[in-house]
């Protein structure tokens, strides 16, 4: 047993060597002056948010900020409390002499503003993650820290020079970084911040710059990428922070979204979109896989996509023949160009059923500036022809409100319509297209139903529009009916007890306006998918479609991504380069980073997966895998899954399993069952593949079998019946 003031350092009677004090003392020093630091931290944030909390704001922008200020300090505090010394993931030791620099997940001053801890993120911990012996940024050593249970069960240092390999400890940072790689894993992605290799870390550092495509095989990290990447552009880039654009991360499934769940939040950031493509639709819980293949090829295609704008576009027409209006004062008559220049009123990108209110004004202002009476003010006026049948329902008819699920379903079951709308189908193609029940949706239609969603706006916003114009106008009636009970006030009682200034004041409208109670205006929840976001994050790229890509290119105006995939994971096919593919799309000039290192899948795994792909794909862009686990893989019978299993889970305490293909298969604690599409992104100790040869012949079979034998971190058995 080691001594109790020897905490946080639990090292195993293995590594009995790295318990020198003359190696260790520094950082338990250290780790003291963190452990007070972190404690103050903690009671001064608490303290700080429990007077926010008390904060009186209520309304308008004064109580957004409040809002957010809260939630700033909550994430803050909850980052902090998750955490303890295990904030530490190790330490630099420059040329120069200066004091080593302690790299963590949060930066840490002690009360006196001594840095404790820089943010991993910061320019300062760049050397950690990328010193290299070829390249090592002034460095003596490098030390990381094995954390178990908020405990130090192993380190390990790297020297980058004389002076390093004297002071080190052992130069075991090869094996025990392969031996992390080989830990068990959990229903969640592990946390594998302090192990970030340099070829990865660039990557995480670029800038958020237009397009940059991580491209990598299994293994190589780039999923772990993304989300550090996605952390450090909002630490880093002033443009991203969540008071300003934002981030937007799309992944291939919700198992994905489940599994790397945990990884942001444990980074500090807590206010990144996650979805996958569909969760943008909201009736994609509703829509099932597009049965016919020629029929999900064409609605893949962006000029799809593009087709919605005509499809609304028809709904925009002004009339083409004057109407006469009767009113009490005087007939008037709007003119074929007069209803033109007013559909011309909205600005251009205004949803549809928003522009129309701004079309329906400009109509009134057009036709209250012809009636000339003394009678009603212009308010008046307005109200009268606003109730005017044949004006209302003229206008209906040229510009209605619309659902976006109506626009869709029309193209599916008007053919006209359709002809119209994509005048380059062949008719064969406008038949294939054509089904009885137009809202039977399916995923290749998602993207059409986005776009056409986001082309028309909410129909309710108009309504709602109009309700808030409404009980503004009541709050300005009730504020001038106090402003006049004041000013009469006054004047009874000969003298002006509020000031002569102020009464003054509230007789203007925009002081008036500025008194209006926003509490009492109705309100509605934005979509919070859909967008604008200064950058998008999008793993397992390879498998959108050109009319999916529409979607994300709409949400992020600034084309700022990280893109992130393996042309050789893709199921149905990629064959240009990823420049072709994204130039095509709409996304020009993109930097490729390629990852060729598989840290993940081991030797053995990979010299049975190379071939099921390459097979398909002589030029797929297979990683090297740097590690061995010593078990080969194992052919069984389908007879014996359950045995193997529940061998598997005797043997090991820990760590999780899964069974691929097989749909009879339920499931037991640590061990889930998936169809092959589904395994995407995700690892495990054990995996094993059922019939994989009858998962589906030619590409998207291979692919599937590719993906899943790769998911293992440890044993690889195929079953066959």
């Amino acid at each position: 047993m080691m001594p109790h003031d020897t905490a946080p350092f639990a090292l195993p009677d293995t590594l009995a060597a790295k318990f020198d004090p003359a190696l260790i003392d520094q950082d338990r020093a250290h780790f003291r002056a963190i452990a007070t630091s972190l404690e103050h931290a903690i009671a001064e944030l608490g303290a700080s948010l429990a007077e926010t909390r008390r904060g009186t704001a209520r309304y308008g922008t004064a109580a957004l900020e409040r809002d957010q200020e809260v939630h700033r300090q909550t994430a803050r505090l909850r980052a902090l409390r998750r955490f303890d010394l295990d904030l530490c993931l190790g330490r630099i030791v420059h040329e120069d002499g200066a004091e080593p620099t302690y790299v963590g997940r949060f930066g840490l001053a002690d009360p006196d503003g001594r840095r404790l801890l820089v943010d991993w993120r910061s320019p300062a911990a760049e050397p950690f993650f990328a010193a290299t012996h070829a390249q090592p940024y002034g460095l003596v050593s490098r030390r990381r820290y094995r954390w178990t249970g908020g405990r130090i069960v192993d380190y390990w240092d790297e020297a980058f020079t004389e002076e390093g390999l004297r002071h080190t400890a052992a130069l075991d940072d090869q094996s025990a970084f392969i031996a992390t790689l080989g830990g068990s894993r959990t229903p969640r992605m592990r946390d594998v911040l302090g192990t970030i290799q340099a070829d990865q870390d660039a990557i995480v550092r670029a800038g958020s710059r237009g397009a940059l495509v991580v491209d990598g095989g299994p293994g190589t990290g780039k999923t772990v990428v993304a989300l550090h990447r996605t952390a450090y552009l909002l630490y880093a880039d002033p443009r991203l922070g969540h008071r300003r654009g934002g981030v937007l991360f799309v992944g291939p499934h919700q198992p994905y979204l489940a599994y790397v769940g945990d990884v942001l939040p444990s980074l500090g950031e807590e206010g990144v979109q996650t979805c996958t493509i569909r969760d943008l639709v909201p009736e994609s819980p509703a829509a099932v896989p597009e049965p016919d293949d020629r029929v999900a090829a064409l609605k893949a295609d962006a000029r799809m996509v593009a087709a919605i704008e005509p499809a609304v576009a028809l709904y925009e027409e002004p009339p083409t023949e004057s109407l006469l209006v009767e009113t009490p004062w005087a007939d008037v008559r709007i003119t074929a160009a007069e209803w033109a220049e007013a559909f011309d009123a909205a600005d251009p990108g205004t949803p549809h059923n928003l522009a129309r209110d701004d079309v329906w004004e400009e109509v009134l202002t057009i036709l209250t500036d012809k009636i000339d009476s003394d009678e009603l003010s212009a308010d008046d006026v307005r109200s009268v022809l606003g109730r005017h049948a044949g004006l209302r329902d003229t206008f209906d008819r040229a510009w209605p409100l619309l659902e976006h699920t109506d626009v869709v379903g029309d193209l599916w079951t008007v053919p006209a319509y359709l002809r119209r709308c994509a005048p380059w189908l062949e008719p064969d193609e406008v038949q294939a297209l054509r089904r009885a029940d137009a809202e039977a949706w399916t995923y290749a239609d998602l993207p059409l139903l986005d776009a056409a969603r986001l082309r028309l706006g909410d129909p309710e916003a108009s309504r709602r529009r109009r309700r808030t114009e409404a009980a503004e106008a009541r709050e300005r009636a009730r504020m001038s009916e106090v402003v006049d009970d004041l000013r009469t006030t006054a004047r009874e009682s000969g003298a002006d007890e509020f000031g002569d200034g102020l009464v003054s004041m509230l007789v203007h409208d925009d002081l008036r306006t500025a008194l209006v109670d926003d509490g009492a205006l109705p309100t509605a929840d934005p979509d919070l998918l859909a967008g604008p976001f200064a950058h998008v994050v999008v793993d397992e790229a390879q498998e959108l479609t050109d009319a999916e890509w529409q979607m994300l290119l709409r949400r992020c105006p600034s084309r700022s991504f990280t893109i992130v995939g393996d042309r050789a994971q893709a199921r149905h096919g990629f064959a240009e380069s990823w420049t072709d593919r994204l130039e095509r799309i709409g996304l020009p000039g993109v930097t490729v980073a390629p990852l060729t290192v598989n840290y993940r899948t081991p030797a053995e795994v990979m010299a049975e997966a190379e071939p099921v792909i390459r097979a398909v794909l002589p030029e797929a862009n297979v990683p090297t895998s740097i590690r061995e686990s010593g078990i080969p893989v194992l052919h069984s019978p389908a007879a014996d899954r359950d045995a193997i299993i529940e061998e598997w889970l005797a043997a090991h305490a820990d760590g999780t399993a899964v069974v691929i293909g097989d749909p009879t298969y339920v499931g037991a604690p640590r061990v889930r069952s998936l169809a092959p599409e589904l395994a995407k992104g995700l690892e495990f100790d054990l995996v094993v593949l059922v019939d994989p040869d009858r998962w589906g012949d030619g590409v998207t079979g291979a692919v599937d079998r590719y993906v899943a034998m790769t998911r293992a971190t440890q044993r690889l058995v195929v079953l066959t019946s």
